[in-house]
This record gives C-alpha cells, sequence and structure tokens, in this order.
C-alpha cells in the first residue's frame, strides 16, 4: 500500500534501524531528536527512487554497495551540513598571519622545502579547500616556485564532483574580502556564482574517502577536520583521529572545530588553541 508521503514519519523503530545503519556506514550518530529531519530527507531519496515505503528504502540500502549512487545520494542527504568558504574567521587569521609567515621563513632559512602538503577532511564541495588555495595564493609571494598540494576528501561522491567543479553560489562567496575574489575567482555572467581560476585548482584535487578508514596519502604539514567529527560518538571520533593523526609530518598542524569535543581524545599533540594542535618536531 503506498503511504502518503506528505504526512507519514518514520517510526521510532524505523528511526533506530536507519540510525543504525548510518552509524556503522560512516559514523554519524542520529538521534532521535532528529526523527523529523530524517523522515524529510528520506522521502525525497523514496520519491526519486520511486519506492513507496521507508521499510522497502531501508532494506534496498542494505543490499546495495556503499560505492553505489544510491547510498551517495542517502548520504548527501542525511549529512549534509552548511559549507561556505572563509568559514570560522580567526582559523583564517591564524593561517595567513601566523602559519603561512612561519613556514615561508623556514623555507627561507633552509630548514625546509618550497613546498606545503595540506589535506581538507570532509571537505563537502571544496569550499575550504579553495579557501586555502586563495590564501596561499595571496600569502606566498613567490607561490610559483612552491609545490602546494591541498588534498580534499569527502565520503560523499556528489560532493567530490562539485568540488572539482570549483564553482561557488554568492551564499558560498559571501565572506570572501573583495580583493581575493577579483584576483582568484571569476564571475559568471549572471553575477550568481564563481569559478576558481586554473591558479587555485591546480593546487587541489579530491577524493571520496570515508574518515573511518585510512587514507593512503603521505604525510601532511597542516590538516583541517572541522564540523564533522560534532556528528560522530566517542569511539568513532576516536576511530577517525586515528587515522588522521598519523598522517601529520612532524612540527606539522591539526585543525579543528572548538565545539567538536575532541581534546579529550587527542594525544601526543601539543594543543595550542581550543581549535588547534602542534605536533612535536622530530627529535634530532
Amino acid at each position: 500500500m503506498t503511504i502518503n508521503l506528505q504526512l507519514e514519519q518514520v517510526s521510532d523503530a524505523q528511526l533506530a534501524r536507519y540510525a543504525e545503519l548510518i552509524y556503522k556506514t560512516a559514523g554519524i550518530r542520529i538521534s532521535p531528536q532528529k526523527k523529523m529531519m530524517l523522515s524529510n530527507r528520506l522521502r525525497r531519496r523514496l520519491k526519486a527512487s520511486r519506492i513507496d515505503d521507508f521499510d522497502t528504502y531501508l532494506e534496498r540500502l542494505k543490499e546495495l554497495p556503499t560505492d553505489d549512487p544510491e547510498w551517495d545520494a542517502f548520504l548527501q542527504e542525511v549529512s549534509t551540513h552548511e559549507t561556505f568558504l572563509f568559514r570560522d574567521e580567526a582559523h583564517w587569521t591564524w593561517f595567513q598571519t601566523e602559519f603561512l609567515p612561519e613556514i615561508m621563513a623556514q623555507a627561507r632559512s633552509g630548514a625546509r622545502s618550497k613546498s606545503l602538503r595540506v589535506w581538507s577532511a570532509a571537505c563537502s564541495t571544496g569550499d575550504e579547500a579553495f579557501t586555502l588555495a586563495a590564501c596561499i595564493a595571496d600569502g606566498i609571494d613567490d607561490s610559483a616556485q612552491w609545490k602546494i598540494e591541498i588534498v580534499g576528501t569527502d565520503i560523499g561522491a556528489g560532493a567530490v564532483r562539485a568540488a572539482q567543479q570549483a564553482i561557488f553560489n554568492e551564499r558560498a562567496m559571501h565572506l570572501v574580502p573583495d580583493s581575493i575574489v577579483r584576483r582568484f575567482f571569476d564571475a559568471a555572467a549572471d553575477r550568481q556564482s564563481w569559478k576558481a581560476k586554473p591558479l587555485l585548482s591546480r593546487w587541489t584535487t579530491f577524493k571520496q574517502h570515508n574518515l573511518l578508514e585510512p587514507l593512503a596519502e603521505r604525510p601532511f604539514d597542516l590538516i583541517f577536520v572541522k564540523n564533522v567529527l560534532i556528528y560522530f560518538d566517542a569511539a568513532s571520533k576516536k576511530r577517525a583521529l586515528s587515522h588522521v593523526i598519523p598522517l601529520l609530518a612532524p612540527g606539522g598542524a591539526l585543525v579543528t572545530a572548538a565545539a567538536e569535543g575532541v581534546s579529550t581524545l587527542i594525544h601526543d599533540l601539543t594543543k595550542v588553541k581550543p581549535w588547534l594542535y602542534r605536533k612535536p618536531e622530530r627529535k634530532a
């Protein structure tokens, strides 16, 4: 029997089953308070999939491999959160006025090569990765002589595809300084969206990745893991961090969000700010 998708909500039992599947797959906790949110977003997937009830859709998800496009669409629905360039001003002030001058001074002194590797974890549509690229292009005068690598990862293939397009709407661009917009982004004819210039795109690569699994990459000088672990419980946070922290190079920095609740889970790093941790330099 077809249900009325305009009125029906998942039952408590259905919510529990969906929550268990989401947690097992992505490490994200769906609380009972999210019942209406989950119901609304599930209706969209049922309509798109031409499936009439929540139980049938759940069984379909269980049968599909997690790299199936439907899984990607489902996870995008239940895990979507707001993102835009230059989000969290304090982080970008630190990056521009402390981190970049520090590595430039090290390069001038010969203490490091002119190279920088950054991981933007749970990058969504690439807003954070392109903020990093724009700050680097603006802050390092001889950036053409540097090897810059910015790796963005996200669990959603759709988010990765959007990030690769490097196109951002007016909402995503609302905090970008005018000087940065003029130098590093091209406006569309309707002035409703902007595309990152090739200089920024050359530095960025994006790939699908689940934070609950290891990432096959070389160590990074800087890792951003922001506004994602807040959706994880302690066990999932610990598991994700066990994959993140080993990829931080000696002397490297880890940026989180202050509300992530990870301070008691991070060991062997020095806490510099509520959201900033540094890995000790390698001993001589």
